[in-house]
């Protein structure tokens, strides 16, 4: 990797995430060569990936390029590759286009999608933890529509109109609401030819109730809002198989679907390189600093690290807030000499939208639902965006969609993944007559 060595301490961050942005932004590049790696060249902002999927926001609304944000900073490097491997003997890392070493590292290579095993699940379901993964869910839930569309068998057109969502916490009750938006305000204008009135979305949760992270009375609120919008609510039910075709539940039942929506967990993205004792779940084990136990000048930070609280069994949860609040402290504890008291995390509350004026908060003293509840949502989102162009659009998207019913441009500019049972594309399907 061609970066000059410099005669300050090279800092090099794996990943561009909540934790490792906010880590490069705050550490001080007068005292440390900086070195940022990640396989994209833009951070996104992941908690508004469903509205991408829904049609509610383009996906440049949620990304901003790394490199825009550094620019101005000096003594930063970026470099677009993945990590294959770290050897902390020699203080080395392994990647997609050469080696590079380091004096202290940072791990924020933060969570991928977790099908517990479950292969068919894996290849058959759509994900939705990357920009990528979203664009791919908003094409096939368009190509439903336009499938059902040239279908004569009642039974085929319901499989494409039945959306099952595996996952209750909150990206699974924000897809819900915003697939039952799009079901009762915009998509009966998209297609008269169809009756949308026979589109059904599932929503599964392993759990006895949704949103296990929040109070008892946000969960109960959700569960309210989501059913008064026409979704079947299915807790205390796990998804166990999906040939393509039919969702079958481990207690027996079976949905016919051709849309299985996976957001029913994540777990780390650990790297190669380290010891079994390392780990607690693929997640790396880390002091009061962030450090890892068995190895000096290596720290993780965010979803792959495992932080336990003083007097705690439990690690912190996988949450941006918890990501960006370690991000902020590793870098005043790099500008500090590393010397800095220990890091806390402070709960600021948490929060989830099931619609339009629906919404549910929850915070340390105050829990509260409702159209506030929903404007508070709105508001902490867009402060969190990166760029002031992104806050300005979304906001911008977020009020056209409000006065007018009207969610985006439902445009499928890629095909979603094929069907790995057939080897046919889409343009050698059977001719329709028309």
């Amino acid at each position: 990797m061609n970066i000059e060595k410099q005669d300050r301490p090279r800092v090099v961050v794996i990943g561009g995430g909540f934790a490792g942005l906010n880590l490069a932004k705050r550490i001080n590049t007068q005292k440390y060569q900086v070195v940022l790696i990640d396989k994209n060249n833009y951070h996104t902002f992941q908690p508004l990936l469903y509205q991408v999927a829904s049609a509610g926001l383009e996906p440049d609304s949620i990304a901003y390029p790394l490199r825009k944000k550094f620019r101005r900073k000096k003594n930063i490097h970026f470099r677009i590759a993945e990590v294959t491997k770290v050897d902390t003997k020699v203080k080395t890392i392994e990647t997609s286009i050469g080696p590079i070493s380091y004096d202290y590292l940072v791990i924020a290579s933060g969570a991928k999608t977790n099908f517990f095993g479950m292969k068919n699940v894996e290849q058959f379901s759509i994900p939705m933890k990357s920009l990528v993964e979203s664009l791919n869910l908003r094409s096939r839930i368009l190509e439903q529509f336009e499938d059902a569309l040239n279908q004569d068998q009642v039974n085929e057109i319901n499989k494409r109109l039945t959306f099952v969502i595996a996952g209750g916490g909150a990206t699974g009750v924000e897809l819900a609401g915003a697939l039952a938006e799009l079901k009762n305000k915009i998509l009966p204008k998209d297609y008269p030819d169809l009756d949308i009135r026979k589109m059904q979305i599932h929503l599964v949760e392993g759990s006895d109730r949704l949103l296990a992270s929040m109070s008892t009375k946000a969960s109960e609120k959700a569960e309210r809002f989501l059913k008064k919008l026409g979704i079947n609510v299915w807790t205390s039910m796990r998804v166990e198989d999906y040939d393509g075709d039919i969702v079958r539940m481990k207690d027996g039942m079976d949905i016919p679907s051709k849309t299985l929506i996976w957001a029913a967990g994540v777990s780390a993205n650990p790297i190669d390189g380290f010891q079994t004792d390392d780990f607690e779940r693929d997640r790396f084990l880390v002091d009061g600093n962030c450090q890892l136990l068995h190895h000096e000048g290596v720290f993780a930070i965010g979803d792959v690290a495992s932080f336990k609280p003083a007097n705690e069994d439990r690690p912190l949860p996988m949450l941006a807030s918890v990501a960006m609040q370690q991000g902020n402290y590793l870098a005043k504890y790099f500008n500090k000499n590393l010397n800095y008291k220990n890091f806390k995390y402070i709960d600021k509350g948490t929060m989830a939208t099931i619609g339009r004026n629906k919404a549910v908060v929850d915070l340390k003293k105050f829990r509260f639902s409702g159209i506030f509840a929903w404007f508070v949502w709105m508001f902490v989102h867009v402060m969190l965006l990166v760029g002031y162009r992104n806050r300005v659009i979304v906001l911008v998207n977020w009020f056209w969609n409000y006065v007018s019913y009207n969610n985006g441009l439902r445009l499928i500019v890629r095909n979603s993944k094929e069907d790995p049972k057939s080897n046919e594309k889409r343009t050698n399907k059977k001719s329709v007559h028309l």
